[in-house]
């Protein structure tokens, strides 16, 4: 088997017979929004939070919580293809008038004990209604546990960030949103 990875711009580029693995995120930057409607959440709050995040025009698809080791942060590109896919990790809290909307991740990196070499990083997210400091106290939280469960032994934890986008709406529904948005990959070619 050959683990060579390389950025795959066109198929031209696969070698005859190449078999690729799961591509894996490379660059990603961080945004966030929020939004308000008197008519609906999904076509409504929750559309205007996305444009106030600068990624309305994109198909999304969301991630579960891990970054890889290779992921770095980039400045959100200045244009983004109408329709093209917005692949994400993303915290979304939707409410309704008077009630808080409290959309918020946290980030943190795993580095390997023995080399000091960055493993990976372990995101949580927060879709609910508290105020900021609850919200923030429990990601910490839950942070800190996938951490002890599954990691503590070999990884160091480090670089903690959190991302937080907190509001009462005044409109009928409101929408809070924060993303990590993944804009290019890696491709491993497997043979």
């Amino acid at each position: 088997m050959n683990n060579q990875s390389f950025v795959l711009t066109s198929q031209e580029d696969l070698p005859p017979g190449a078999v690729i693995g799961n591509r894996i995120p490379k660059d990603y930057f961080v945004t966030q929004g929020q939004g308000e409607s008197d008519i609906t959440i999904h076509a409504g709050s929750y559309h205007l939070a996305l444009k106030q995040a600068g990624i309305e025009m994109c198909n999304h698809i969301t991630y579960s919580s891990i970054l890889p080791g290779i992921a770095q942060e980039v400045q959100k590109p200045d244009h983004l293809v109408h329709g093209s896919v917005m692949e994400n990790i993303s915290a979304v809290a939707n409410a309704e008038k008077g009630q808080r909307a409290t959309a918020s991740i946290v980030f943190a990196w795993l580095y390997e004990r023995k080399t000091g070499k960055r493993y990976g990083g372990l995101v949580c997210e927060y879709n609910g209604h508290d105020e900021v400091e609850v919200a923030e106290s429990q990601l910490k939280q839950s942070l800190q546990e996938l951490y002890t469960h599954g990691f503590e032994e070999e990884y160091e934890l480090k670089d903690p960030r959190i991302t937080t986008e907190s509001f009462v709406p005044q409109k009928k529904y409101g929408t809070a949103l924060v993303a990590i948005c993944f804009t290019s990959y890696i491709y491993p070619v497997l043979k």
